[in-house]
């Protein structure tokens, strides 16, 4: 267990949110965005435009990811007629769709489209409608670019839990990266000692566990090798924060990415 950085005989799970440091209860300083040391908590946060219009605040890989999502599916239903569910059988989910024996043949990239696909206006509508929320929490908590690490990393190991529990069956939806989204949220919140809204999205996470679990035709692989990703992805962030060496953070989500993909075919040559 850490120890504060001002009373080193003080073991503490709490840092700091502005600079990462362990700090013991004496040294904790509620503010609005998480707990603070002595020295932040006298500091006055300052907002930047980046280019006019948009801060560091904003949530521009958010709302970009919802568009791509969004033309995604209206494609599938130019493309396949009807609803391109996946009993219908779309054009654009045979093609593109996640699917072990078209992975192991050469299609590696369905590993990334499959993820841009949803069977039905109802699949996409509850994925963007979480990507919306947790992308709003996430992205102005992290910044754009850990954002998208952490995406990635989730769908990436979605695909790699889907290709392990169900290689031959096809699978799409976003569903992989928004369980990461929840889980890298959660493990966040505590890191930066948010507790209140760790426990919230915490409930959030079983809630959709039991959904997952409960409800037929859904990516149990995906589902979990999304929420481990995710976690995983954010455990790299919150290190990288702490020894504020953000070159570390880059270096381990892009390990993290390689490991997922290089998984994902050998799970695909194999089954």
């Amino acid at each position: 267990m850490a120890t504060c950085y001002r009373h080193p005989t003080r073991e503490t799970n709490v840092a700091c949110s502005n600079c990462g440091r362990p700090i013991c209860p004496d040294c904790m300083t509620s503010t609005p965005v998480g707990m603070r040391c002595p020295e932040c908590s006298r500091q006055r946060t300052r907002v930047r435009a980046v280019t006019p219009g948009l801060s560091r605040t904003g949530t521009p890989a958010t709302i970009a990811l919802i568009a791509i999502n969004a033309a995604a599916f209206l494609a599938e239903v130019a493309a396949g007629g009807s609803a391109a569910s996946l009993e219908g059988g779309g054009k654009l989910i045979h093609d593109y769709g996640l699917a072990g024996p078209q992975v192991a043949n050469g299609d590696v990239y369905r590993i990334v489209t499959s993820a841009f696909l949803h069977a039905g206006p109802l699949h996409l509508a509850l994925n963007m409608f979480a990507l919306y929320i947790l992308g709003n929490l996430l992205e102005r908590g992290i910044g754009t670019a850990r954002f998208l690490g952490v995406y990635v990393v989730s769908m990436l190991a979605g695909a790699l839990g889907a290709l392990l529990l169900d290689p031959n069956t096809i699978t799409v939806g976003a569903s992989g990266a928004i369980f990461g989204l929840m889980s890298a949220a959660f493990v966040v919140a505590r890191h930066r000692g948010i507790e209140g809204l760790a426990s919230q999205i915490g409930f959030y996470v079983i809630l959709n566990l039991a959904f997952t679990f409960s409800v037929p035709n859904i990516s149990i692989g995906g589902h979990l090798g999304g929420l481990v990703g995710g976690a995983i992805a954010a455990l790299v962030i919150t290190r990288g924060e702490r020894l504020a060496r953000p070159g570390l953070e880059a270096l381990g989500l892009l390990l993290l990415a390689g490991v997922t993909v290089a998984g994902s075919l050998v799970v695909a040559s194999s089954a």
